[in-house]
């Protein structure tokens, strides 16, 4: 992402944030052009859900000792600078729950179990302010989208017809979802998408919007659209010709085939496939791992590296050069050569 020295210090300018398409980079609201949302039903699946008898207050608390959950509303007193009150920063969302541990990991977990976490109105709008205000907030070193109770997210709930559930045009409301989809891609810090289970439709794209994916090794994949009579999207029209090749990504939309986590490796749509079991370990190591990295050289890697596609070798050489001139001017690579000297770990500040 853009940086600007200033004072030996690093500042980021949120509102310069490269996106890696280029139509994307320039959007506006009456840009961006995505068609429709569809869920994914258990009967698609053949997947057993357990069933919850807790409301949906019930299921918002922290998971760890050393976690704290935060409400969307929170995320924004700090985004603003501001410090929160109790009694705001204790009202859960009702849709997602947001954990934050102590060394920069922040959990967005999608919270609608019954519904194999497929995405209502209200979670749309939850999943734009969170996104927004973890991409303001440098204390966020790394992000780990995932699914609660057995499944990642089965795509939007039409239940209600409109995928945003308001009374608005169909576009207007695909414009919102955009909304939503461009947030993710703008998010600096590296993210990880835990997938365990289903992930379909809008909620593969999510997860293919993600740096790294990893799958549990019962994980399932679809791009569901055609069977409902709909067209890719939340992205996944540019993300998989991308990641797979033209002609896969054309087999993958057009047949809307179920695929397994293993097919998925195969295709070079996940990075690893572990055991179900083992699925929280190998994320929670891998996000410590990127969590003590360099804040500033890993959101200018992640941003040349999502640029690759449309840029040429020449401006990307000229792009690197810039970043590698801002890393420079850091006090973490300061701090890198001063630990490598002194043969220790290094310890980043973001500075």
């Amino acid at each position: 992402m853009p940086v600007a020295a200033v004072g030996g210090e690093v500042k980021r300018h949120d509102h310069q944030v490269a996106l890696a398409h280029p139509d994307l980079a320039v959007a506006t609201r009456a840009e961006v052009r995505l068609d429709g949302l569809i869920g994914l039903d258990a009967a698609d699946l053949h997947l057993a859900h357990p069933k919850t008898a807790h409301s949906t207050r019930a299921r918002h608390t922290a998971r760890a000792a050393n976690t704290k959950t935060t409400s969307v509303r929170s995320v924004t007193c700090l985004r603003k600078g501001l410090k929160p009150t109790a009694s705001v920063s204790s009202l859960p969302m009702e849709t997602i729950r947001l954990d934050r541990s102590d060394d920069g990991i922040v959990t967005i977990t999608l919270d609608r179990p019954e519904k194999k976490n497929a995405i209502n109105a209200v979670m749309w709008d939850e999943l734009l302010e969170t996104f927004r205000a973890i991409a303001d907030n440098d204390e966020d070193r790394v992000v780990v989208i995932t699914g609660a109770g057995g499944a990642f997210c089965s795509g939007a709930d039409l239940s209600g017809g409109n995928p945003t559930g308001r009374s608005r045009h169909q576009l207007a409301a695909m414009r919102h979802v955009a909304d939503v989809c461009i947030a993710l891609h703008r998010i600096p810090q590296p993210t990880i998408a835990k997938v365990g289970g289903v992930a379909a439709g809008a909620g593969l794209n999510m997860a293919l919007g993600c740096d790294l994916i990893v799958a549990s090794d019962d994980a399932r994949f679809s791009e569901i659209f055609a069977r409902r009579g709909l067209t890719i999207d939340f992205g996944g029209s540019w993300l998989l010709p991308r990641l797979i090749g033209m002609h896969k990504a054309k087999e993958l939309a057009l047949f809307a085939d179920i695929i397994s986590a293993q097919e998925a490796a195969e295709l070079g749509i996940v990075n690893r496939v572990v055991p179900a079991t083992d699925l929280d370990k190998f994320v929670d190591d891998w996000a410590r791992r990127l969590a003590a990295g360099p804040p500033i050289a890993l959101a200018q890697t992640k941003r040349l590296l999502s640029n690759a596609f449309a840029v040429t070798l020449e401006q990307a050489l000229e792009d690197e050069g810039w970043a590698q001139t801002v890393n420079f001017s850091t006090a973490d690579t300061v701090e890198a050569m001063t630990a490598f000297l002194e043969k220790r770990d290094p310890r980043f500040s973001g500075r």
